[in-house]
């Protein structure tokens, strides 16, 4: 959950979750890249920290810490980014990663192939969450290699949180606070809603905090980007 310090530092912790392959270590590189190079809302701070396997695959986790550059009156905001290997035998894994977790951004490997993966790690991820998705924790969706040939769309992942549960409609007053699905490419050459679709994330877990005590805020309808 959001820790508030006594020095008015407050740190946030944003998760990217997705089956193995899906880009999640490569959507970290990228932001970490882009927001060093580019004056944005926030910078990293330090190095990022990867244990990987020879392959490449991440072993267990990567972290970097980022913090908002925003003026402010009084205290600063540090985000600390997480991955999880994607591979089933680190489930156990992923259950501790989680812990403490204030945002989730669910990477999709977009190949029509992965197809039943991707709703498999979906599922676990829902389960883990038990049934603070979107309530308490804001989700954001990222259709990652959209570059590649024969992949998802838009609208056919959208049907599948529907039949999870996890897409509101019009008449529920979480409604607002449904998953903004990112067409994404995470390769840093041709980076597409890298960035944005961290900001929205981090942006939405603010508000859960500021406006609805750290739960999805039910009268603020103005804050959804649509």
């Amino acid at each position: 959950m959001v820790r508030f310090t006594a020095d008015h530092k407050v740190y946030i912790k944003i998760l990217y979750w997705g089956m193995a392959g899906s880009g999640k270590t490569t959507i970290v590189d990228t932001l970490y890249r882009f927001t060093k190079e580019n004056d944005k809302d926030i910078a990293p701070t330090g190095n990022l920290t990867k244990i990987s396997m020879a392959s490449g695959s991440t072993l267990y986790f990567d972290r970097g810490i980022f913090r908002s550059t925003k003026q402010q009156s009084r205290g600063k905001v540090f985000y600390h980014v997480y991955t999880v290997a994607g591979q089933r035998r680190f489930s156990p894994l992923r259950k501790k990663i989680f812990k403490g977790t204030d945002g989730v951004i669910f990477a999709v490997d977009s190949q029509t192939h992965f197809f039943e993966d991707n709703i498999e790690s979906l599922k676990e991820l829902k389960n883990i969450t038990r049934g603070k998705l979107i309530k308490e924790i804001p989700l954001i969706i990222m259709l990652n290699k959209q570059d590649l040939t024969e992949v998802i769309g838009e609208e056919d992942f959208k049907q599948v949180l529907k039949d999870e549960k996890l897409w509101y409609e019009p008449d529920d007053k979480l409604y607002f606070w449904n998953p903004i699905i990112y067409k994404t490419c995470a390769l840093y050459e041709k980076r597409k809603d890298v960035y944005r679709s961290f900001s929205e994330c981090a942006r939405r877990t603010g508000l859960y905090q500021i406006y609805g005590d750290g739960e999805a805020p039910e009268e603020f309808k103005e804050f959804r980007d649509f």
